[in-house]
């Protein structure tokens, strides 16, 4: 017993004199944060450039490597972080808001003893965002829709402080573009711009699509728009076009198939409407079903008329987001007087 103590306390006074060892070897070795760190804004509608150079001194690293750690805000209002040794590197930014950005140097290897040293100060930029064009006309409620995964539409509601006779422009990046370019086919109404269509010019899906919408006014430059969207996680499928009601005694059998367009069926979701109406009245209920499922049985009132329509949208497991569709045309039982849904 008393030799397993020894033995004990000795691992312990070893462990503890070389935990000292490295506290005072690490303790006496510290590293500056980097220095020149530059936002640069290439045009790409929120995709920025950030390069910094190395601080002015560093220890003797030729049996170290030097590293940096970049923290920055990103446009989904997270904060995203990064190590490298490189000395430049690209992301994404919400131009709409402070564009903040913040640089830490790392040293490791031999002459740190194998262990991480991380600078005590950081260099930062804040970059404001621009305070040009006549306040509070920025546009409302902006969003794009990929219909059936076969086109894209952007559309937008003016803002009630725009100045008549104003002009407003679409611009959108993608990184298989060398530039930013001006919508394809703008939409109007009543002749004013409410939307941009990408049909002949498609979107690439699973990319980072940057837009950015201004424009101008009598009283100067209107208040600039930026979003940033991957077109897959933004579909509306079409409406669903082809359902079958068939009766039994006791219960009912619907079925559908899937609608036109290039989503997969495998990723789609649905809901049914059934509304059925009789002498007590008039009562809708809604359903949803799994991903995949194209039929429904319920059992029946003969007494009642019975109305049933579907809709779909892509279910979480392939987008993050999605739209639900249009209402198919209902389909009723009996045939000769159909209760439509309102």
């Amino acid at each position: 017993m008393a030799r397993k103590c020894r033995l004990t306390y000795t691992a312990t006074l070893m462990l503890l004199l070389i935990t000292w060892k490295e506290s005072t070897y690490c303790n006496g070795l510290t590293v500056s944060p980097p220095k020149n760190l530059v936002l640069t804004d290439p045009g790409q509608l929120g995709q920025l450039e950030i390069t910094w150079n190395p601080p002015d001194s560093l220890p003797n690293v030729t049996e170290c490597s030097v590293r940096y750690q970049l923290e920055y805000n990103t446009y989904r209002e997270s904060w995203a972080s990064i190590r490298t040794s490189k000395r430049t590197y690209t992301a994404q930014f919400d131009l709409m808001k402070d564009v903040r950005v913040r640089i830490y140097t790392l040293l490791s290897g031999t002459c740190t003893n194998d262990t991480m040293i991380k600078s005590t100060d950081y260099t930062e930029v804040i970059q404001k965002p621009p305070s040009t064009g006549v306040s509070g006309t920025e546009v409302l409620d902006f969003k794009c829709v990929f219909h059936n995964m076969e086109y894209t539409e952007c559309q937008w509601r003016r803002s009630e402080k725009i100045p008549d006779n104003s002009l407003q422009k679409l611009y959108f990046w993608h990184k298989e573009l060398g530039q930013a370019e001006e919508c394809p086919k703008y939409k109007t109404s009543g002749g004013v711009t409410i939307g941009c269509t990408f049909a002949d010019v498609p979107l690439p899906v699973f990319t980072d699509i940057n837009f950015c919408l201004n424009g101008s006014s009598p009283e100067g430059p209107l208040k600039p728009t930026f979003a940033s969207l991957q077109i897959q996680n933004h579909v509306k499928c079409a409406a669903t076009k082809k359902l079958h009601l068939q009766t039994g005694p006791d219960k009912f059998e619907l079925h559908w198939e899937h609608p036109d367009g290039k989503v997969p069926g495998h990723c789609l979701e649905y809901e049914v409407e059934h509304t059925q109406e009789g002498p007590d009245g008039k009562k809708s209920s809604t359903k949803s079903l799994p991903g995949g499922r194209t039929s429904l049985s319920l059992s029946i009132d003969i007494n009642k008329t019975h109305c049933f329509r579907v809709r779909s949208k892509v279910h979480k497991y392939c987008a993050s987001t999605s739209y639900w569709s249009d209402w198919s045309h209902p389909v009723c039982h009996p045939a000769t007087s159909p209760a439509k849904p309102s």
